[in-house]
């Protein structure tokens, strides 16, 4: 789970103007192509890691180790793998260093997610878990289907994002420092905070990014996906609690 970077990660040319306008119909029917292609085998790669790990001994033991740790730290050290992932796979002309980026995320994802994953199957076991997860995948999917149809520009919704990701990261770290719960408005909040940014991404890569420049753009996909996915299992797993 992971707030996105919000930065000009779309490789604008030397020029200052968006990657797409010197880009042809052709070049950007096929990089998008390619950033969903990369988004699915990250999906992909994320439920397989998740399968071995909740069905391997070590991992599940590292789960419940993490679950005990101070969660401050863990959030820590996961937001530095994150960001030297997210810097391979976003300024590097290196091909193999880009997908060792996304590759590096999709693992720190996958780690992250394996105390919350051991509890979903402690409060309603695969049927919660696959209900957020279907529930997840439909939102993205009709999120994305607004960005094409309706083919608006959310580039707008930047700042806004960023002052509100800033005001989400406060209150996580009040929470953590002072031992209180956030509820499940924050987790709302949090989930259409998360559409917001898929939207955001969405339309970005429609216009903004380099024709390259799609395993950046399917880690940027796959982070907001991932951040939504995180919330929206707490909020099944409330709503299960209370059955």
């Amino acid at each position: 789970m992971s707030f996105n970077q919000q930065q000009q990660s779309y490789y604008p040319n030397q020029q200052g103007q968006d990657a797409d306008a010197g880009t042809s119909v052709a070049e950007r029917a096929k990089f998008i192509e390619r950033t969903y292609l990369h988004l699915g085998g990250a999906m992909a790669a994320f439920v397989a890691l998740e399968f071995v790990f909740l069905n391997t001994a070590v991992m599940r033991q590292l789960g419940v180790s993490m679950l005990q740790t101070h969660w401050g730290l863990v959030l820590l050290l996961f937001v530095g793998v994150s960001w030297i992932a997210d810097y391979f796979a976003r300024h590097s002309s290196s091909r193999p260093m880009q997908y060792l980026g996304l590759g590096l995320y999709v693992l720190a994802e996958a780690v992250i997610f394996i105390p919350l994953l051991l509890l979903a199957q402690a409060y309603g076991g695969p049927d919660v878990i696959m209900t957020a997860g279907v529930s997840t995948l439909a939102i993205f999917a009709a999120l994305t289907g607004i960005v094409m149809v309706t083919k608006k520009d959310f580039s707008w919704m930047r700042g806004a994002l960023m002052i509100l990701s800033l005001g989400a990261l406060g209150l996580i770290a009040f929470s953590l420092i002072f031992g209180f719960q956030l509820g499940i408005l924050f987790v709302v909040f949090m989930i259409a905070l998360s559409a917001c940014y898929i939207l955001y991404d969405t339309s970005n890569i429609m216009r903004h990014y380099h024709p390259q420049a799609y395993v950046a753009a399917a880690l940027t996909l796959f982070a907001s996906v991932a951040l939504m996915f995180w919330y929206i299992l707490q909020f099944v797993m409330s709503l299960t609690s209370r059955d």
